[in-house]
């Protein structure tokens, strides 16, 4: 298959918060960025509903509405935005190779990598029906809109055990399933679960169906393995807290990743171990995973993308 080839001064890769305000910034800098949004225009809040921790929103805004404004902006100061997702990249050299649905080479002279995580999920049907409809994948997202509910949350790890800690400070019950007989997470952590008063902890179990009325959810269906038994909890809530996965899978081999594919920027930087690589959004945070700090990041990295021009072009120039 021919390529067609186009040379760029920063390419971003992703569309969520971090790859827009990214944009914005590079746009404003007279980077002439180039935006590819991936398959998932828009990230992770295009499947939320309602955002209202995000500051500037005073009534709240829909996750996709919320995006939307973010396209619209980085559009109007001049972002090249396009849909596509990367194949493959080649960092081997400057300037760095990047292959667009399998027939385009772009060489930018900086790459700010905004691709993201995704949530794991249970699998069941019923969950990605009732996504955004009392199934959540962030209590700290979401948790406010349960206030005074009974909730379930699915999990054994520091995460799960954090988030059903927070989901207890504004639910009236936390059921807890826990699949096996006992915690992954660390002791502080269960020690502060098994002192919280309003979760209940239950093990050896698992959820096997998100109940509901066709618009919001009205219980879990659970099973004990242990006691080959079925049971039912009356919730309004049901959060997934079983981890997440950076969408980094095109840059191993290339970028620095920590053991679950997080990517290793440098101290108070978005830079990477390659030069003129940078790294922004919940694609490198597996802390906060939040749209604020997402867009803060990537105000970062295109102030670290026109810096590294900046010098490079000094340093041509001298």
């Amino acid at each position: 298959m021919s390529q067609e080839n186009e040379h760029v001064k920063c390419l971003i890769i992703g569309s969520g918060p971090a790859g827009y305000t990214a944009a914005i910034y590079a746009s404003r800098a007279d980077l002439k960025p180039v935006l590819y949004t991936g398959l998932l225009a828009g990230g992770q809040l295009t499947q939320t509903t309602e955002v209202e921790n995000y500051p500037g929103y005073p009534d709240g805004i829909m996750g996709p509405a919320m995006m939307e404004n973010f396209e619209q902006q980085a559009r109007r100061l001049g972002t090249d935005i396009r849909f596509g997702y990367v194949s493959s990249v080649d960092f081997s050299s400057r300037p760095h190779k990047v292959v667009i649905d399998d027939s385009k080479t772009i060489l930018a002279d900086t790459v700010i990598i905004s691709t993201g995580a995704s949530a794991k999920w249970l699998g069941l049907e019923s969950e990605q029906k009732y996504n955004g409809f009392g199934v959540s994948a962030c209590a700290v997202c979401d948790g406010f809109f349960f206030r005074g509910q009974d909730v379930a949350i699915v999990g054994a790890g520091d995460t799960a055990a954090e988030e059903a800690t927070y989901l207890a400070k504004l639910c009236r019950k936390v059921y807890m399933l826990v699949r096996r007989d006992e915690f992954r997470a660390s002791k502080a952590m269960v020690h502060r679960v098994l002192n919280t008063h309003n979760i209940e902890v239950i093990y050896n179990s698992e959820a096997k169906e998100i109940l509901g009325d066709g618009q919001v959810v009205t219980g879990v269906k659970i099973f004990n393995n242990k006691l080959h038994a079925e049971k039912i909890l009356d919730v309004t809530g049901f959060f997934v807290a079983i981890g997440h996965h950076p969408n980094t899978e095109i840059f191993k081999g290339w970028i620095d990743m920590d053991e679950n594919g997080y990517i290793i920027t440098q101290p108070n930087s978005t830079r990477t171990n390659i030069e003129g690589v940078f790294a922004c959004g919940d694609a490198q945070d597996h802390v906060y995973r939040q749209a604020v700090t997402a867009a803060g990041t990537g105000c970062m990295a295109a102030i670290d993308a026109e810096r590294y021009l900046a010098a490079k072009e000094h340093a041509v120039t001298i």
